[in-house]
């Protein structure tokens, strides 16, 4: 199956699909067989608390810095 084949529904559930499964590899811990990992765990909270008080995301600009990219 190629992408450009898919509907859009199909391309949405494969995206939810692949979300899915990269939150799932990120919520394990294997060497404490914890269900979260601890430092995964402190980010949903931060985003949690940004996104109450109406703060949303990062800024294109953060981004580019945080990935060096600010100069290009």
């Amino acid at each position: 199956m190629q992408v450009n084949n898919l509907t859009i529904d199909q391309l949405k559930d494969l995206i939810r699909e692949t979300v899915r499964e990269t939150i799932e590899e990120m919520l394990i811990d294997p060497d404490t067989n914890q269900s979260i990992k601890e430092n995964f765990k402190q980010e949903l909270l931060t985003i949690k608390k940004r996104r109450e008080t109406g703060v949303r995301g990062i800024s294109t600009a953060e981004v580019m810095q945080r990935l060096g990219l600010e100069n290009r």
